[in-house]
């Protein structure tokens, strides 16, 4: 806490706008948090730490909607813990994204009719450097328009100094100890990007291609083989099979033509070949396929490259020059003139990797790259959650995480880029190999250069947690905030970076894994479930929203769908209805402060207390309880909703109407409601904040007069003077008294609904409370119910037995009861042969084995309705006197 946060509360402000104004406010109230320093952490506190890192946007992001709704989730446990004492860091930065800037970059250059090759790659990185400083990062400015309550002074670039030198620090300590090394393998390609690139970074879709089925060899000694890439056929060393496979035993180890070519190739017994799938026999080509490739070392088969980095052919003869898919369309006909083509098949769907980047198809592709040996980390990073040292939630997810960890292949990490951390290797004239690390000298003279390609960006990525705060260096930062409390982050990018993370953080942190837990949450999706996509024309830009609704409106929504590792539908009329309650808080708010709601003093003894004061205070204490377990099960949801209608329905809707009365009256019960409702608020606000910032800071700091809700203490339970009990004040039988109260007004409400009375209209009625917990909540329930006493024509034409009281009513000169018996026999009669029609289709067998589950499911929904239904009117009939 700051030491403007210890000065005393200045006198409450009770003046509040008619209306909230959440644009008026958001921004301001931003800026005045951050100036003075609400969200920095201090190394030398004595508070225990709290520490999350942001997911790093690219820093040619801008926010979208699930930026908003991590964000969201991660600022709410921070200003909890913010406000539970703790010394929080919520360290924010930006990932330089290799491929994605370089490709923005280039775009530029593009359109001034140059490349980066006409700049040379000094000038180029120089140029990347400007559109950071002019154009990237503008996800910075749109964070502050969420409330994200970041240290911003601690921000940081995975390309800055500091960071630079954590990486090229964990890659000469890798490379040392052997787990860094260079091989030819088969990666990724992107003959676009020219470059390298991730599994992460392959989206896959189905295309149309077609599937083409080739014979090899002659007579007794020729194979079918099937493909989609028929031009790699040229790079054929071998034909696998199964060993078992009685077909092609007589053919294992004999050699067979390869068509168009002037080769033989052996045939091959190999476990990875299924001999059920298709002819049981597979082309084999090393250096264009993993699989491939796999099949080659063990069988010593040459890999036999046919295409460059721009997938153009380059096997000398007819080919040669052609596009890999110009070549496809070449081979095949020229197979089928020389009466090898089997079969056909077009179109044939099939799964295909895309650059997520530019949409390219990739092309597998062996190539000289340096990888990192993932065995070694990989154990490790199993074996920390597997010893309870780090939690993931919900725990249903570890599966995913150890089908992930203890299958991983090694990890290509070098990338053919020019942005990005430079390898950090130089070769020498005569073959020489030097890693340097951040204190050695690179060699120099001549024949000596550096690697020229790139690390991928996850390298850096996973370094975050401890690279951000100082490390290699040993700061009063990494010593107080390593490590990280928790990582909040979607489950699609668990085995890429939360895998990465915590290998490199086990690894160079002593086995000190990098966070306590993994809270993964799900993606967020339209309001039908659907993926949100710029193609699929349901995009929506969160700015939009919090333009148009607030953004605690939004924040609001997000948590309130957040259910660990479960996808998010969200669509606009649910943040509209987040805007509502928003207005609804600054409502009963400002009604408050108006009828003399207060936080000054001690809340008044028990016996001073009414039902109703000592039901709310229950309530609120069992709220307090509540959401605090929510909170540390990371249940954003559950929470959100509990204090949803905590806030609108018992305290707004309820506690406030009941109290009106008392308001209205004046005197000291109306001073001791306005005692309970204002700590009622006080606490309402101050759970409510972490989730609602804006609005909250705004009402809170006008209800108590405080600095800031933000350095606000967290809610404890309440205590009532002459009710001390462990766990905070809590009467069960007030709150079972309250609940018989609901349970009245609301079953007169709905009966008076069912008879087409305006809520206004008022009504002669008899109340028999006595002997019952309500005698004193008379005035309260005649208030409410727009009930009058009864005069001496009073004739009860409907009574309601209701929790132990009764309530008659004269309707007479109110309902046409004539009418009204009609209108409810005419409605009984549609929801009777409503239930007759949905009982007919669910008892015809031959309509059940053929109708779709979704129009099943469909007419039982209509038959549970109609039951309904008819229940009600037959209640409202009965109710009704004769005419």
């Amino acid at each position: 806490m700051t030491e403007n946060a210890q000065q005393q509360p200045s006198e409450p402000n009770t003046e509040l706008p008619t209306q909230y104004a959440p644009a008026d406010v958001e921004g301001p109230l931003y800026e005045r948090w951050v100036e003075r320093g609400y969200f920095e952490a201090d190394a030398k506190s004595d508070k225990p730490p709290f520490t999350v890192v942001i997911p790093p946007p690219n820093v040619t992001g801008s926010l979208h909607l699930g930026h908003a709704f991590e964000h969201t989730l991660i600022d709410a446990l921070t200003r909890r813990k913010r406000m539970q004492g703790f010394e929080t860091l919520w360290q924010p930065g930006m990932d330089h994204a290799g491929i994605a800037t370089q490709n923005v970059v280039e775009r530029e250059l593009g359109k001034e009719g140059k490349s980066r090759h006409d700049l040379g790659r000094e000038a180029f990185v120089e140029r990347v450097w400007q559109w950071k400083a002019e154009s990237g990062g503008q996800i910075s400015g749109q964070m502050r328009r969420l409330g994200d309550g970041v240290a911003w002074s601690r921000e940081r670039f995975t390309m800055d100094e500091g960071l630079s030198q954590s990486v090229q620090t964990i890659f000469k300590k890798l490379y040392d100890d052997e787990l860094i090394y260079r091989a030819e393998r088969i990666i990724n390609w992107c003959p676009r990007c020219l470059t390298a690139i991730s599994d992460i970074e392959v989206e896959y879709q189905d295309d149309d291609g077609e599937l083409v089925s080739m014979k090899y060899g002659e007579g007794d000694d020729s194979i079918v083989v099937a493909t989609t890439r028929a031009e790699t056929m040229l790079g054929d060393t071998a034909v696998a099979v199964h060993p078992s496979d009685e077909r092609y035993k007589h053919l294992v180890g004999k050699l067979i033509r390869l068509p168009l070519t002037e080769r033989s190739i052996p045939v091959v017994a190999d476990e990875h070949v299924d001999p059920e799938f298709g002819t049981g026999a597979v082309k084999v080509t090393p250096a264009h396929d993993p699989n491939d490739f796999e099949i080659g070392q063990r069988h010593n088969l040459p890999n036999i490259a046919v295409m460059d980095e721009h997938a153009v052919i380059t096997v000398p003869g007819p080919f040669q020059g052609l596009d890999r898919l110009e070549a496809r369309s070449a081979i095949v006909g020229a197979l089928r003139a020389e009466g090898r083509i089997v079969a056909e098949k077009r179109p044939y769907s099939h799964s295909v990797g895309h650059c997520s980047r530019c949409k390219t198809t990739i092309e597998p592709r062996l190539s000289m790259q340096w990888w990192v040996k993932v065995g070694p980390l990989a154990k490790a990073a199993g074996d920390a959650v597997r010893d309870g040292r780090v939690k993931i939630h919900p725990q249903e997810m570890e599966k995913r995480y150890f089908d992930w960890v203890d299958n991983l292949h090694d990890w290509c990490i070098s990338r053919q880029l020019w942005w990005g951390h430079r390898i950090p290797v130089w070769y020498g004239p005569n073959g020489e190999i030097v890693c340097v690390g951040p204190d050695d000298e690179a060699p120099t003279g001549e024949g000596w250069h550096q690697d020229t390609d790139v690390l991928d960006t996850w390298f850096s990525s996973g370094l975050w947690p401890f690279s951000t705060l100082g490390w290699p260096e040993q700061t009063e930062s990494l010593a107080k905030f390593y490590p990280n409390s928790v990582l909040v982050t979607g489950y699609d990018i668990l085995f890429f970076w939360v895998a990465r993370m915590m290998m490199f953080g086990l690894y160079a942190m002593d086995g000190t894994p990098p966070f306590h837990t993994i809270a993964l949450h799900g993606m967020v999706r339209d309001q039908f479930g659907k993926k949100m996509s710029k193609s699929f024309g349901n995009a929506v830009n969160p700015l939009d929203w919090m333009d148009k609704y607030g953004s605690d409106a939004l924040r609001f929504t997000l948590a309130r769908g957040a259910n660990p590792g479960v996808d998010v539908p969200i669509g606009e009329d649910w943040v509209q209805g987040s805007r509502n309650f928003a207005n609804k808080i600054w409502n009963a708010t400002r009604f408050a402060l108006m009828n003399g709601a207060t936080v000054e003093g001690e809340l008044p003894p028990a016996e001073e207390l009414s039902a109703t004061d000592r039901w709310i205070l229950s309530r609120l204490n069992a709220t307090v309880a509540e959401v605090d377990a929510l909170y540390d099960d990371f249940q954003f949801a559950k929470l959100s909703d509990a204090l949803f209608h905590f806030a609108w329905d018992e305290v707004f809707d309820w506690y406030v109407e009941l109290s009106k009365t008392t308001f209205m009256a004046g005197g000291e019960p109306a001073k001791v409601s306005g005692r309970v409702l204002g700590e009622v608020l006080d606490v309402t606000l101050r759970l409510l904040h972490p989730i609602v910032p804006f609005v909250t800071e705004t009402l809170w700091t006008t209800l108590t007069g405080g600095e800031s809700v933000v350095i606000a203490e967290w809610p404890k339970a309440v205590s009532v003077p002459g009710a001390e009990a462990a766990g905070g004040f809590r009467d069960t039988a007030a709150e079972q008294e309250i609940e018989k109260l609901q349970q009245v007004i609301t079953e007169v409400r709905r009966f008076r609904a069912d008879q087409g009375l305006q809520p206004g209209q008022r009504v002669p009625a008899r109340l028999t409370l006595d002997g019952t917990a309500l005698a004193p909540h008379e005035a309260a329930i005649r208030q409410l119910l727009r009930l009058q006493p009864e005069g001496e024509s009073f004739s009860a034409t409907a009574t309601l037995p209701v929790a132990g009281a009764t309530v008659a009513l004269d309707l007479s000169g109110t309902i046409d009861f004539v009418a009204e018996r009609k209108r409810l026999a005419k409605d009984l009669a549609a929801a009777e042969k409503e239930k007759a029609q949905a009982n007919g289709k669910l008892g015809n067998e031959a309509f059940l084995a053929k109708a779709p589950d979704n129009v099943v499911e469909k007419i039982r929904g209509r038959l549970a309705k109609a039951d309904e239904d008819i229940a009600r009117i037959q209640a409202q009939l009965e109710r009704l006197p004769e005419a």
